[in-house]
């Protein structure tokens, strides 16, 4: 179909603007087809497929380790993480367990549910606790975020955490720094506040990340 068609090229020529001539992928060609066969030509959905076959990192060890995204795609909020894990904690970043209960807790005080946000995180794999990643392997994971936040187009970026905000904007910060102010992240507005593993072992930070959120509640969702 002929919109499938423009679908498949456009992310074929943006792998090249990344790439050059070197497509990294398993099979080029079975990545057009598998784009050609989604059922809408959704844009986020045939990006999905692209990055997931993209073999240019040693970052993910098996498929279970990719990390997408997850929750409204035509939400005007998204909250992001450094990456599911980090390589020297197991624990999950993926708001999961009294994290997750939390940040649900968060969100519905402002009328907010997982429903209505979306939530992803820079790195697309977490990466192993041996992993030596090279920063340019690093590199291709973020342009893979950048190119998903402009199918995205959100009005705000919430980075939770100071790792995630300082990768974000590029700098080195504390995240007392960094909170409270709405900073640029590629024309997008960008607000960073506390993860919700940090409240949960320092309880003081409830309050500034209230803030945040009422920030929120009032400039973004009005």
């Amino acid at each position: 179909m002929k919109n499938d068609s423009v679908l498949r090229n456009r992310y074929v020529d943006q792998y090249q603007d990344i790439y050059g001539e070197n497509l990294y992928l398993s099979s080029i060609d079975s990545v057009k087809n598998k784009i050609s066969t989604i059922k809408g030509g959704s844009e986020l959905t045939a990006f999905y497929h692209l990055i997931k076959e993209c073999e240019n990192c040693s970052l993910g060890e098996s498929p279970s380790d990719f990390n997408f995204g997850v929750g409204n795609t035509n939400s005007k909020i998204v909250f992001i993480a450094e990456s599911k894990g980090t390589l020297d904690d197991e624990k999950s970043n993926s708001l999961t367990g009294e994290s997750g209960q939390l940040f649900d807790k968060i969100l519905s005080a402002i009328k907010l549910s997982r429903e209505d946000v979306y939530i992803s995180n820079i790195l697309k794999y977490l990466p192993s606790k041996n992993s030596n990643d090279k920063l340019s392997e690093i590199k291709i994971c973020e342009s893979h975020f950048k190119q998903q936040l402009q199918i995205i187009n959100p009005e705000l970026i919430v980075a939770l955490g100071e790792n995630a905000g300082n990768k974000l904007l590029n700098i080195d910060e504390s995240i007392s720094a960094l909170n409270r102010k709405v900073h640029d992240f590629e024309g997008i507005d960008l607000l960073v506040t506390y993860h919700p593993e940090a409240i949960l072992k320092n309880p003081t930070l409830k309050q500034p990340t209230w803030e945040d959120f009422k920030k929120i509640r009032d400039n973004y969702l009005n």
